[in-house]
């Protein structure tokens, strides 16, 4: 190994001593001439002594630890923690049967790998980097991943066009690594339901896993209600509330390409649905000129409001905003699924500001439920910042 040095300031290797997975610029008192984006790096307190070893990268986070140990980072390395991560996911009874064909096999620091998303959509693995060293070895992250499921997966497809500082001009966007797919989507399972992933031209890998246990609870308070499902996307939350016997389900989203996909989504499972209707609009407009009343249920599952804490305070005023609107419109007796996914949020933040709309809506609220992501999005106790997900689920008189 002849890895790059940087050595930190004095009393800096505190944060490493508890196992934080992140070392900042700050922290940093020298470092080799020569480092290049995404380079391995090997760290050293101020007197010398080694203390993690990472991926470098210019900006505010320097370096992502991929390990507290003195070891190579080669095929092996990453062949370990795949496989760590995936005899959790089994012992999470997340694996591949009749019900279910998708989960989040690796979840960046959650699972000891700052800088990578790998998620399974039946024979297909959709990768992601955050980071620049990640994206430099996703050849041996691929050919670790087909070596170790080949009886899984035939295909690993590479997405990362939105989620890198800079991508090389050279080199494509998006490109399979493994396999060339049977198209560019699949059928996947998930609790019995059936979802067209899109992961070329849908958001973030394709579809959004992070959400599967919170569509559960939905799909056990539907029955004969009239849902609302804000921001839908491809109709994940609205399969739920249709199989759990919802008396009618109206997604809404501003792109017509996801009103498309929930509604193949609605059609795969339940066929010609009169209790669904699908509208392109804006989601704000939408509430705003419903009927008071006429929802029982209503999801609010908006995009980031806030991707860095620049816009933290723009954020808290659209989803105080947004908030006010949907406890407005509720019918008395109803439920808000309220959800933040917006890492520079933390969940005090976002539940003062739903406090804030139910003040504003003069309407009384009890929490029933505090939500977070599944188990296959792990948090890594030395990283609470990985806690991005953050959802309410309230009764409003």
């Amino acid at each position: 190994m002849n890895y790059k040095k940087i050595y930190l300031k004095k009393g800096k290797e505190a944060s490493l001593q508890r196992f934080h997975p992140w070392i900042f610029s700050g922290a940093v008192a020298k470092k080799d001439n020569d480092i290049q984006d995404g380079d391995i790096a090997e760290v050293y307190d101020c007197e010398g002594k080694f203390a993690a070893v990472g991926h470098y990268q210019q900006g505010s986070i320097m370096l992502r630890i991929l390990s507290f140990r003195k070891e190579e980072i080669n095929i092996d390395f990453f062949k370990r923690r795949l496989l760590k991560a995936y005899e959790a996911r089994k012992g999470m009874g997340l694996d591949y049967n009749d019900n279910q064909n998708c989960f989040r096999l690796v979840h960046g620091e959650g699972d000891f790998l700052p800088g990578l998303i790998i998620d399974f959509y039946a024979s297909t693995a959709v990768m992601q980097a955050h980071s620049v060293g990640m994206h430099i070895q996703r050849g041996m992250i691929c050919d670790a991943l087909t070596e170790l499921f080949a009886d899984k997966i035939d295909s690993v497809y590479y997405k990362s066009e939105n989620t890198l500082p800079y991508l090389p001009e050279d080199e494509e966007s998006e490109c399979y690594l493994a396999g060339n797919g049977a198209g560019h989507e699949a059928a996947a399972v998930e609790n019995g339901l059936k979802f067209a992933i899109d992961w070329e031209r849908g958001q973030k890998t394709g579809f959004f896993i992070d959400q599967r246990e919170n569509r559960k609870l939905l799909e056990h308070y539907s029955k004969g209600k009239n849902v609302l499902n804000l921001f839908c996307y491809s109709g994940g939350f609205s399969c739920y509330a249709l199989r759990g016997g919802a008396a009618l389900v109206h997604s809404v989203d501003s792109s017509a390409r996801a009103i498309s996909l929930a509604d193949k989504n609605v059609e795969a499972n339940f066929g010609g649905c009169p209790r669904h209707r699908s509208y392109v609009a804006d989601a704000f407009e939408f509430l705003q000129q419903s009927e008071k009343g006429m929802y029982d249920v209503i999801v609010l599952d908006p995009p980031a409001f806030a991707k860095r804490r620049s816009a933290l305070n723009n954020a808290l005023q659209g989803y105080k905003r947004l908030n006010a609107k949907a406890l407005e419109k509720i019918k008395p007796g109803g439920l808000l699924l309220t959800f933040s996914c917006s890492q520079a949020v933390d969940k005090n933040q976002f539940r003062l500001a739903v406090f804030s709309a139910a003040v504003i809506s003069g309407r009384k609220v009890r929490i029933l439920h505090q939500l977070t992501q599944p188990s296959d999005h792990p948090i890594n106790i030395c990283h609470p910042e990985g806690e991005y997900l953050k959802g309410l689920v309230l009764y409003v008189e």
